[in-house]
């Protein structure tokens, strides 16, 4: 009998990284994939990005509405409980033998809260890792207790797991899966970036992408900073939507004021994966708080300039500089990241988030697992693999 594993993507960024485990299991022969998408790829106020994953050739077994069109934490709350409502009905009648969830949104919790009540096992990517400055850093840690085979991105992020009290044998450094993207997807040149997104990447060119920073109360607070400093560079901005929270329409029409005294910058709602992907080995430097600065950015040895406290206490690569949200401190790192001493200190790199082999690891071990009884059943850290 086949193995029925649901798998669950929230939006364009969880589904990048998703991309080959999902391929990896939808030609395993032993599986049973069921791709369930929810939250913003139903959005189009957010790209309706579910029609990336049709056209990437994934049947899609439900499609669940739960992203309320707000701004607000209320909002965001309220998301959680459409979530569980829709996933309850959808994961009853599915009964996968396995869920597998991935990092640290916050509508991640309903699916896994849904599975804990039908003791559906359920295994998780990317915990262990630190990211103070949001609420994902608690999400993370709860989708950590919640599951029962975790495969971190790095080594560290793998002894924290355990650390939590969960059992060695269930916890598994794999690497990030957005990486195998490198090694595996064949990237856009220079010329294609250039037709697919009208841009002119002969010039130097900034990518920035920032997300409202969901442990302060005023997510946006640190926004003035950056764009005071980014008003201040010559180069041509790139700016990527920001995730589906608290915050992010301000961050929008912020980012859209902002480029409407610009001649060269341009603001993209969705870039697909390889698109963007492409775009970090074809840009000169990256600012912003996302993950993807500080996980991606080093297998291109991209300067990076990270901002503010989002993620604070995550592991980083040699090619990233932090900034405090202050237009100075902003502007120094960038120098700073600029400067010939920092580039060729950066030559030749490697990347501690993975090399690009997480996909075959992942559904390697998703399906040579023990029973769902002896997977649900958790034991103390010091108990023998079964």
């Amino acid at each position: 009998m086949k193995q029925t594993i649901a798998v669950v993507t929230t939006s364009r960024a969880d589904y990048s990284h998703l991309y080959w485990p999902l391929k990896e299991l939808q030609a395993h022969p032993d599986v049973d994939l069921k791709v369930i998408a929810l939250a913003a790829h139903l959005s189009p106020e957010f790209g309706s990005t579910v029609r990336e994953i049709e056209a990437d050739g994934f049947p899609i077994a439900a499609k669940l509405e739960c992203l309320l069109s707000s701004d607000t934490d209320v909002g965001m709350a309220k998301s959680i409980g459409l979530g569980v409502l829709s996933l309850a009905d959808a994961l009853g009648q599915m009964r996968p033998d396995l869920l597998l969830l991935i990092a640290d949104r916050y509508e991640m919790l309903a699916p896994a809260s849904v599975a804990l009540a039908l003791r559906i096992p359920i295994a998780h990517i990317e915990g262990g890792e630190i990211s103070e400055g949001a609420i994902d850093d608690a999400v993370r840690n709860a989708l950590t207790k919640l599951s029962h085979i975790h495969f971190t991105s790095t080594e560290l992020a793998r002894q924290r797991v355990i650390n939590m009290g969960e059992e060695p044998w269930r916890v598994h450094r794999a690497g990030a899966p957005s990486l195998d993207h490198f090694r595996r997807s064949r990237l856009l040149t220079r010329q294609e970036l250039q037709q697919n997104l009208g841009l002119d990447l002969t010039q130097p060119t900034i990518l920035v992408a920032y997300h409202p920073v969901t442990i302060l109360r005023d997510t946006t607070r640190e926004t003035v900073a950056l764009f005071e400093a980014l008003k201040e560079l010559p180069d041509q901005l790139v700016f990527c939507y920001p995730n589906a929270d608290a915050g992010s329409r301000e961050l929008i029409d912020r980012a859209e004021r902002f480029l409407k005294n610009r001649r060269n910058g341009r603001l993209f709602i969705n870039l697909p994966a390889v698109t963007y992907w492409s775009l970090l080995q074809n840009v000169r430097l990256m600012v912003g708080n996302s993950s993807s600065g500080i996980m991606e950015t080093g297998s291109f040895a991209l300067p990076t300039v990270n901002v503010g406290m989002r993620q604070q206490g995550r592991e980083r690569p040699a090619n990233v500089l932090d900034a405090s949200p202050t237009r100075e401190s902003i502007l120094n790192k960038i120098r700073e990241a600029q400067s010939p001493e920092f580039l060729q200190s950066i030559e030749g790199m490697s990347n501690p988030y993975g090399d690009g082999h997480a996909a075959e690891h992942i559904v390697r071990v998703l399906t040579t697992l023990p029973s769902s009884e002896q997977l649900l059943l958790k034991r103390a850290a010091s108990a023998e693999c079964p």
